[in-house]
């Protein structure tokens, strides 16, 4: 039961982050025109090639999906809260693909 209700905080939290990485502003490109390149400190886990240019909504989609499916197929439906948690995960999904089309045009 305890790892449910973790399951469910965890999608609403990466709900939430995604929402504001979605929202965020763009950093302004510098002055010459060239990009810098962006180091993280965790190796990437997606399959995504190396071309993508927005590996992260990716990966938040596939996350979101899973979540999703373990949500689905939990044994307890936590006062409804279990049924709010998929709309809202769903909706999640809605807007990162909108995201995903918008950047193709």
């Amino acid at each position: 039961m305890k790892t449910k209700i973790g399951s469910l905080f965890a999608v609403a939290v990466l709900i939430l982050a995604f929402a504001l990485i979605v929202s965020s502003p763009a950093a302004p490109s510098p002055a010459g025109g060239k990009a810098i390149p962006v180091v993280t400190s965790q190796p990437s886990t997606t399959t995504a090639d190396p071309a993508e240019r927005h590996p992260q909504i990716r990966e938040a989609l596939g996350a979101l999906r899973r979540a999703k499916e373990r949500m689905e197929h939990a044994d307890h439906d936590f006062g409804g809260h279990r049924v709010e948690a998929l709309r809202a995960t769903d909706e999640a999904i809605r807007q990162l693909e909108i995201c995903l089309k918008y950047d193709k045009d």
